[in-house]
């Protein structure tokens, strides 16, 4: 079934596979339900549905009035162990590579335009914006996955290699100028459930915290992210932009000024303001054939 699939579509060809029938054409419903219980509703126009899902949500197809019965699946529910001593077997410059070549194919699927479609509305252009969802989702992922590898992770001493080792990790993406994945690491490491394990924390070396403290001042948002975007100017090109802060800059954009002034004429600055911003991920793309491998990058 194709990504732009509309709900509506999606409900008909389900309904007929699982052997579903109503009396009532439109009584059944496609709903999503979160690990939380929380349930969103889909309309039947609406497009790229298994793009749009949160991190651990499920599709769920049921009458209107049964809705409200709606539970996770056991599935859905807590991780009892976490993967650290798979993580061991692999090194933090090895992992962050991966993580950054993974990254690179979702960032250069994005078009231009799907930024467009995002800030000013899909429903406005019928369009969809699935690889910018799939990037914006992986921001996600990666972020709750060191979350919950940190907190699942059974023993004091264990928690503190790992929790070095993500910090290594965060360091290699930015050498790689992965910076989505930097800031979603790092986000992940500054997530409560992790910053308040004070004991751990305790327990890294000197170096290591050094290097975290200095990763946090890359990260302040005093002054519209200053110290970012002056990093950024000094990166070369290929660079995996953090994309959040780039939505954030367009939608300021697209909010801030009108599309038209007196008498119906166009806002020209407007629209070379949004062009410079989009040609951030054209111009931070070249060269992205040209990657080093890690053994290059010692």
């Amino acid at each position: 079934m194709r990504v732009d699939t509309p709900a509506a579509k999606i409900i008909r060809v389900a309904a007929d596979k699982l052997g579903l029938r109503s009396d009532q054409p439109d009584d059944l419903k496609l709903c999503e339900v979160k690990s939380t219980g929380e349930r969103i509703l889909y309309k039947e126009t609406d497009l790229s549905i298994s793009y749009g899902l949160s991190l651990n949500g499920r599709l769920f197809l049921a009458p209107s009035d049964h809705l409200d019965a709606l539970v996770p699946l056991p599935e859905q529910s807590s991780f009892s162990r976490g993967t650290w001593q798979k993580l061991e077997m692999f090194g933090s410059k090895e992992l962050a590579y991966a993580i950054t070549m993974h990254d690179y194919q979702l960032f250069m699927a994005i078009n231009q335009y799907e930024l467009l479609y995002q800030v000013f509305g899909r429903y406005k252009f019928g369009k969809i914006t699935a690889n910018l969802d799939r990037f914006m989702r992986r921001f996600n992922e990666i972020q709750y996955w060191v979350v919950t590898e940190i907190c699942l992770t059974p023993t004091s001493g264990k928690r503190v290699q790992l929790l070095r080792k993500f910090i290594k990790i965060a360091s290699y993406c930015k050498e790689f100028r992965n910076l989505n994945a930097f800031f979603a690491i790092m986000m992940g490491l500054s997530n409560i459930a992790v910053s308040r394990l004070s004991l751990t924390w305790e327990r890294l070396p000197n170096k290591i915290k050094r290097m975290f403290s200095e990763f946090e001042t890359l990260m302040d948002p005093s002054r519209n992210h200053r110290i970012y975007r002056s990093t950024l100017t000094k990166l070369t090109p290929p660079i995996i932009l953090f994309m959040p802060l780039l939505i954030k800059d367009l939608t300021f954009i697209h909010e801030g000024s009108k599309t038209y002034l007196n008498e119906g004429l166009v806002n020209f600055e407007k629209m070379s303001n949004n062009q410079k911003s989009q040609g951030d991920i054209s111009g931070e793309l070249d060269g992205c054939g040209t990657m080093a491998t890690p053994s290059d990058r010692t």
